[in-house]
């Protein structure tokens, strides 16, 4: 199955709260696309995206509050 890339370039990426740099465990993500949340290693900005479902965010916040 082939996949179509994806334009990231207007991504705003943030570094999760999550994230434990001491450890060297590192996520960011930027919630500012429409119809996806992509995730990356902070520490390899160039490297692979995670591409989550713009359903992950509320499904994360429903989690939170359950």
């Amino acid at each position: 199955m082939a996949s179509s890339p994806v334009d990231l370039s207007a991504a705003f990426w943030r570094k999760s709260s999550y994230s434990n740099a001491a450890e060297g465990m590192c996520v960011e993500v930027a919630d500012n696309l429409p119809g996806i949340v992509p995730a990356r290693d902070s520490k390899r900005p160039d490297g692979p995206v995670l591409l989550l479902p713009a359903a992950w965010a509320p499904f994360v916040e429903a989690v939170k509050a359950g």
